[in-house]
């Protein structure tokens, strides 16, 4: 039997539409159960599906929340808690200029010079909270939900062994952490942010012995001449998609060469037109589920036929 991994990327509000799309149309082709993967890692809004994936929702039910009809109840606030589309005024930088010269790689160089962020992550909380097993961790064994230490720049996958211990409330704040936006989270006496700073999906984290297949699914990272339309998705694609796109070529190619089989599910050209330059723009979320599920379909066949 095959041992397979699911590790999502960070995307904010609309890349977390994309990605729920074509993880229910992975599922529709393939036949494959998240519930049976041996490990679900999330970054940031990766983090935010492995989460209710790791409460017990399926795909289906993710996607039924996405198209505004969510079957329960835990769901129902969830998406009533989506968070708004620009953030409060960020508070002065995170003291580590250092970090311009010492790291190199994704934006983790970026991460001690950016604004202390002051959004409210009380929504995270409540969804972990709502979702989490008797002992505050994720109820399914294999979630893990990927940060970037703010001290050295390493990404860390809390629930993976070694990890420090955190509750799921602390991981998943701290993966959805996004610098000059949600705040820090301190946990083991070291501060932490959105993961997505270092990697957009770290799958090297997943170890060769932890999976034969890994399907990875990343709304901000793409072939290099995806992008979305207009001077919007120029901007993107300079500033985000393509440095996270080149980190995360690289990481698949070592787990590769390991032997490891990996499917990525990346958006296409047809996919970006939906979603546009703009993933946190809470007022377009709804538009960029249903236009997501008009041409994922594709996209996630493409993936699939790819990897044989």
């Amino acid at each position: 039997m095959t041992a397979t991994a699911l590790a999502i990327g960070c995307g904010g509000t609309i890349g977390g539409a994309w990605a729920i799309a074509a993880l229910h149309e992975l599922t529709r082709q393939t036949g494959w159960n998240p519930a049976d993967a041996t490990v679900l890692q999330g970054t940031s809004a990766g983090a935010e599906m492995v989460t209710m994936l790791g409460g017990g929702f399926s795909a289906s039910d993710l996607a039924d929340m996405q198209a505004g009809r969510p079957t329960d109840p835990i769901l129902e606030r969830h998406l009533a808690d989506t968070p708004p589309s620009l953030p409060r005024v960020p508070g002065p930088a995170m003291p580590n200029p250092s970090t311009l010269w010492t790291r190199g790689g994704g934006h983790a160089k970026l991460v001690g010079i950016a604004p202390r962020g002051r959004g409210d992550a009380s929504w995270l909380r409540r969804l972990a909270e709502a979702t989490a097993g008797d002992d505050g961790r994720a109820a399914h064994p294999g979630v893990r939900m990927v940060a970037c230490r703010v001290d050295d720049g390493r990404r860390v996958a809390f629930g993976a062994p070694g990890a420090p211990w955190a509750t799921a409330s602390e991981a998943l704040r701290a993966s959805w952490a996004i610098p000059a936006w949600m705040p820090p989270v301190t946990i083991d006496g070291r501060d932490y942010v959105d993961g997505g700073a270092a990697s957009t999906a770290s799958v090297d984290l997943i170890g060769a012995s932890e999976a034969d297949l890994i399907y990875v699914i990343t709304p901000m990272a793409s072939a290099p001449t995806v992008r979305a339309p207009g001077i919007g998705g120029l901007l993107e694609a300079a500033a985000l998609r393509r440095p996270m796109s080149k980190v995360l070529d690289a990481e698949i190619e070592t787990v590769r060469r390991r032997g490891t089989r990996v499917v990525h599910i990346a958006p296409s050209r047809e996919d970006m037109a939906g979603l546009g330059a703009n993933f946190m723009n809470r007022n377009r979320r709804e538009q960029a589920f249903d236009a997501a599920r008009r041409t994922v379909g594709a996209t996630v066949e493409r993936a699939l036929e790819t990897a044989r």
